[in-house]
């Protein structure tokens, strides 16, 4: 008896790593796809709203940002819930509720009913990537972390934001004909099924899954200390702990000032193309499309970076500071470039090396997330969240009184019309990009909230 469960245990010690991490990876970035693939069909779906209840475009804008009033509130108590009871069953519901939230849009006439799935929409997106952010830290590994978590966030979720119009308007409703409502059914139901699989083949760790083997946990933790099943205790983070971290406060800046300037690729790069070089809808729909591959690309990038730099200079402090900084700072110059070029198509071909190094800090976001919070990595992440909300609430009001101060109107053959320079805008989001990369260099991602043993 005892031999037997000696060479047992040798066999097990001696057997290959088990490869659930990787299904885990693959359920996570079809996660972040999923939420910019419904996010990013407002592109489609608000105009033919407008159309169909007559809205005037504050009427419109105001049912777009009732989104963010939601979304931001639901950050920090997603964080919490997380951290306290894990992401398997919250992910698989907030999944499930936000694609029959889609369903609501598409087949209600009633305008009440439309702002309350709006803003169901908004909240149950918020716990995403605090669930990621969580998802990542218990399941990849300490060396590869950073570059997985840019895969997940940046690539696959900026991705899924490029192919939305595509998927939406190109072929469900161009090539299939379908009305919108039945295409962004299609679309909701395709995360209907999705979390129906995550609930059936994601576990909130290792530790909690049985078909992982021990090879397999060992690879997972390496590098940081293996959390022991039985003695896991789950608790939240002490707002005061929080507070008290100088460089959770710079992050947080940082964090507004960069999802605060996202806003412009979101919303109002396609105006630039139509209105300021006079493209036609067809040529403006791919050169609007670059920056976010452009941002998909450096998301791979920044976090390859992150961890080559890691593992070359043990300094996971200045890796972390001198990617985010250096990407934001390259960015600026682009948009600088940007100012300086009268030609349409080459101004989108410099906004993409914008989106591209200022999005290489994505995975550096994340990766010092989960530094900072160790334990509470999902509560620190939708704390930066919440900031970036913040920014997407009103930079938008920003940019619009910019754009219209910088607004002449002149009378030409009798007709009015309206001249934008769009400079002062971009030299705006370029100050912006250097403002965020000085603030990486404050942000010292060794300062736990947390002892490596979960003691605050």
């Amino acid at each position: 008896m005892n031999r037997t469960h000696t060479d047992a245990a040798s066999a097990n010690a001696n057997a290959a790593p088990t490869d659930v991490r990787w299904v885990v990876f693959a359920l996570a970035c079809a996660t972040s796809f999923l939420l910019y693939l419904h996010r990013y069909s407002w592109n489609i779906v608000g105009p033919e709203l407008q159309k169909e209840f007559s809205f005037t475009n504050t009427q419109s804008a105001f049912l777009f940002s009732l989104f963010y009033y939601t979304y931001a509130g639901g950050q920090i108590p997603s964080g919490l819930i997380i951290d306290r009871f894990g992401p398997h069953r919250f992910l698989t519901a907030i999944v499930g509720a936000w694609s029959v939230a889609l369903i609501g849009i598409a087949n209600t006439g009633n305008l009440v009913l439309l702002g309350f799935w709006r803003l169901i929409f908004g909240a149950t997106q918020a716990g995403c990537y605090p669930s990621l952010t969580h998802l990542s830290q218990q399941w990849f590994p300490l060396q590869r972390r950073t570059m997985l978590q840019g895969w997940v966030a940046t690539t696959f979720g900026r991705l899924g934001g490029a192919v939305s119009p595509i998927i939406l308007g190109t072929l469900l409703m161009g090539v299939c004909g379908l009305r919108w409502q039945m295409a962004l059914t299609v679309i909701a139901a395709a995360g209907l099924v999705h979390c129906i699989v995550f609930y059936a083949f994601f576990r909130d760790s290792p530790q909690l899954d049985p078909r992982v083997n021990d090879a397999e946990r060992e690879l997972i933790n390496a590098g940081t200390p293996e959390i022991d099943a039985t003695e896991y205790r789950p608790t939240m983070l002490s707002p005061k702990l929080a507070l008290r971290n100088r460089s959770l406060k710079w992050f947080t800046v940082q964090q507004f000032l960069d999802a605060g300037s996202d806003v412009v690729f979101v919303s109002l790069i396609g105006t630039y193309f139509l209105i300021a070089h006079e493209f036609d809808i067809r040529k403006t729909g791919w050169l609007a499309s670059l920056p976010l591959l452009g941002g998909a690309l450096g998301g791979i990038v920044g976090g390859w970076l992150n961890d080559v730099s890691i593992r070359r200079t043990g300094n996971r402090r200045w890796s972390r500071s001198i990617v985010g900084c250096v990407g934001k700072v390259i960015g600026c110059g682009m948009l600088v470039l940007v100012i300086m070029q009268s030609d349409g198509v080459k101004a989108a071909w410099l906004l993409m090396a914008a989106k591209f190094f200022s999005d290489w800090s994505q995975p550096t976001t994340w990766g010092a997330c989960t530094d900072l919070g160790g334990r509470f990595s999902a509560t620190v992440f939708s704390i930066i969240n919440t900031a970036g909300t913040f920014g997407g609430i009103l930079m938008p009001i920003v940019f619009g009184v910019v754009l219209d101060a910088f607004t002449t109107i002149s009378v030409v053959d009798d007709t009015e019309v309206k001249m934008t320079n769009w400079n002062p805008l971009f030299g705006l989001l370029s100050a912006m990009y250097l403002t965020s990369g000085a603030c990486w260099l404050m942000v010292d991602c060794t300062q736990r909230l947390q002892t490596d043993k979960g003691k605050v």
